[in-house]
């Protein structure tokens, strides 16, 4: 099957990543999505592959809704303001703000906010339709999950720890989480194109220009409809982060580069190396059923363990030092600083579980092998 490429992504040098992107297409996973690739000061890959919806081909311009690879954006938003002395990681949460404290949280600190291991996982938001106050408000007055020892026990939060790192932004700069990440990151990234939470009059702009989600079916792909008004426009600070995947790879590049791209720095370099160090290691995690290892707001690499099933793995072949986020069965951005490189991938179908983590260890499989940076599997 072809892949009906725009931009730069050659199959002849890329043969089984191609190969492997395709095999999604073709087997009904998804349409289509984007993909960047780099390695070193290089770039491998900056494409559009597919359709964004029926008929219609998906390009690089297109904005893909990037899940939880939205979690390390507000992980550096928290790390800025410890380098600038707002704050430290294991400042209580309460410090900033009081009602926090309650149902026994008083304990619960900046870092176990960001290593998943605060106890306040399994809270229905109510985002999108619950206003940011609302959703703050309860997440505060929920309390510690029973015999839960902050930073003793993990558990992945899907959104209620990143509400709070949003609103600890908005109390300690004065700006909304969504407005400070525009003009201290996407912005001077060159970003121009990605929001975690949009205006209304940006969002009727874009119009089709909004990628749509698929959930992969038996009966077909279904429109999930993430791109309507609330889900694009109300901030989540983990989960709905919008954008082309070229300007996402801009941020995940910063973070390869030490903090600094185009000549500006963003963070220190011992920050970047504090954020990808290990914070949490070898605890089961409570959510995923299985061992992983956290650093602040990102995932390490944690194929040491040994468990086929770990969920967003970065495949066979990545460093022990490779780090990142996966987003729900359609992202994936990995930096593996012992290879050099960066790769970031959204697809725009969601399968089950165990068939998106399958695809994706093949795709990432690939990569390296098509790159020299390990050897090609004889099937």
């Amino acid at each position: 099957m072809s892949l009906s490429i725009r931009g730069d992504l050659d199959p002849a040098r890329l043969p089984r990543t191609a190969a492997a992107l395709a095999a999604q297409l073709e087997s009904g996973q998804a349409l289509g999505g984007q993909l960047w690739v780099g390695l070193g000061s290089r770039t491998v890959a900056d494409a559009a592959f597919g359709s964004a919806r029926p008929g219609e081909p998906m390009t690089r311009e297109h904005l893909m809704l990037w899940m939880s690879a939205t979690k390390p954006v507000a992980a550096a938003a928290i790390a800025v303001l410890w380098e600038r002395g707002a704050l430290a990681l294991d400042d209580p949460v309460a410090r900033y703000l009081p009602e926090f404290a309650a149902g026994g949280k008083t304990a619960v600190t900046i870092r176990h906010l960001l290593t998943h291991t605060s106890g306040i996982r399994m809270i229905d938001t109510g985002w999108p339709a619950a206003t940011w106050a609302e959703i703050v408000a309860k997440i505060c007055a929920r309390p510690l999950e029973p015999r839960w020892v902050p930073g003793r026990r993990a558990g992945y939060h899907l959104a209620s720890s990143w509400f709070v790192l949003g609103e600890l932004v908005r109390r300690l700069d004065g700006r909304p989480f969504e407005l400070w990440v525009r003009e201290e990151l996407f912005e001077p990234l060159g970003c121009s194109d990605c929001w975690i939470g949009m205006p209304a009059d940006r969002w009727r702009g874009y119009g089709p220009r909004l990628a749509p989600m698929y959930a992969a079916e038996e009966e077909g792909l279904r429109d999930l409809e993430a791109g309507n008004e609330p889900w694009v426009t109300r901030c989540s600070p983990g989960s709905n982060g919008w954008g082309p995947i070229h300007e996402l790879a801009r941020f995940y590049r910063m973070l390869a580069a030490g903090g600094e791209l185009g000549g500006r720095r963003y963070l220190r370099a011992q920050t970047v190396e504090a954020l990808s160090a290990r914070h949490r290691v070898g605890l089961l995690d409570h959510t995923f059923k299985t061992r992983l290892d956290w650093g602040l707001g990102v995932i390490v690499n944690s194929a040491h363990y040994g468990d086929p099933e770990v969920p967003y793995g970065f495949g066979p072949h990545a460093g022990p030092r490779a780090y990142g986020h996966g987003g729900s069965r359609s992202t994936a951005a990995v930096v593996d600083p012992d290879a050099g490189l960066v790769a970031v991938l959204t697809v725009n179908g969601l399968p089950d579980e165990a068939t998106h983590r399958a695809r994706f260890e093949r795709w990432s499989a690939a990569l390296y092998e098509d790159l020299g940076l390990a050897p090609a599997v004889v099937e």
